[in-house]
């Protein structure tokens, strides 16, 4: 249902042309860890390359290519885990809706117990993951798991799970700094608020495909609760992104190019926000999807300021 961890598009109730191939054993597990949805991996991504590469502006060195590669890594299989464990909490609720009755825990094709080993195991990758970095960074990552347990039960007693799902999303703004400084600055809150207030909009966006089907079943979202002026909510929440991040810009002293990727990163934000249709479900997937290009041009201009920023040493 709602939510980037476990909402996905109308199709992914049947097998993805990506996964026909695939052994049939395996593909109800690929189904619950999202593979054949790259998307939200990418997403949860963006602010742990953003963390990364601000960090490195503040320190006047390059982006740690190596943690870069961890950082992706981990994004993969802890939106896997993350995937599995909201099909776990929703699969009475996915078996009442249309669209959601055919996923592997609905449709029995992968027991309870099956799918919460299979959590356990992508959690295991990640913690060996986040092993690799420093003691901070360790309980950082640790401390990401309460909104990420949470996250699941807010649609169902809130209109602002998105809240939720920013503050499990956006953390890796906090990881991406503190696996090079050590510890945290305000520029990383800064940035970690900027990316809440991103996924907040960007969820918002794709919660417009599942209005009458979380309706149905008593799931709260952002796009329920904006109505009408789904628009105007969405602009309000990128705009404060926006300032956020600026300031966290402004915080390291980065140059020209962070500014520009900023600038690269607002007006995709921009064009998204015209772009929205209420009425249309197959616009909001694609503005949600393309948010992946937007965090990538942010990431960019953080990256390459840092590069060309970097001291000799």
């Amino acid at each position: 249902m709602s939510g980037t961890f476990g909402r996905s598009d109308p199709s992914q109730d049947l097998p993805d042309a990506a996964l026909r191939r695939w052994p049939a054993a395996v593909r109800p597990y690929a189904q619950l860890a999202r593979i054949d949805r790259p998307i939200g991996w990418q997403l949860l991504l963006a602010p742990c390359w953003w963390g990364t590469a601000l960090v490195a502006n503040a320190v006047q060195a390059p982006p740690n290519l190596f943690h870069l590669g961890l950082f992706a890594l981990g994004a993969v299989v802890m939106r896997g885990a993350g995937s599995t464990g909201n099909d776990i909490v929703d699969r009475d609720l996915d078996r009442s809706v249309e669209r959601t009755r055919g996923r592997p825990l609905a449709s029995r094709r992968v027991s309870t117990r099956q799918a919460v080993a299979f959590l356990v195991a992508q959690a295991l990758v990640g913690l060996a993951v986040l092993l690799c970095f420093n003691g901070v960074t360790v309980g950082l990552g640790i401390a990401a798991l309460l909104p990420v347990a949470v996250y699941p039960f807010m649609k169902r007693i809130t209109n602002w799970p998105q809240f939720v799902l920013g503050l499990a999303f956006a953390w890796g703004a906090l990881v991406g700094w503190s696996a090079t400084a050590g510890g945290l600055a305000w520029p990383a809150l800064a940035l970690y608020a900027g990316a809440i207030l991103w996924t907040m909009g960007y969820d918002t966006i794709y919660a417009l495909q599942d209005i009458a089907d979380d309706a149905v079943v008593g799931i709260g979202s952002t796009a329920i609760q904006f109505g009408r002026h789904v628009r105007g909510g969405v602009a309000t929440l990128y705009v404060l992104a926006l300032a956020a991040c600026g300031a966290a810009i402004a915080g390291v002293g980065a140059g020209p190019w962070a500014w520009a990727g900023l600038a690269a990163f607002g007006a995709h934000l921009a064009w998204q926000v015209a772009s929205i249709r209420a009425d249309e479900p197959g616009r909001a997937l694609m503005l949600f999807r393309s948010n992946r290009d937007a965090g990538l041009l942010l990431f960019a201009g953080l990256a390459l300021q840092a590069w060309l920023g970097a001291g000799p040493g």
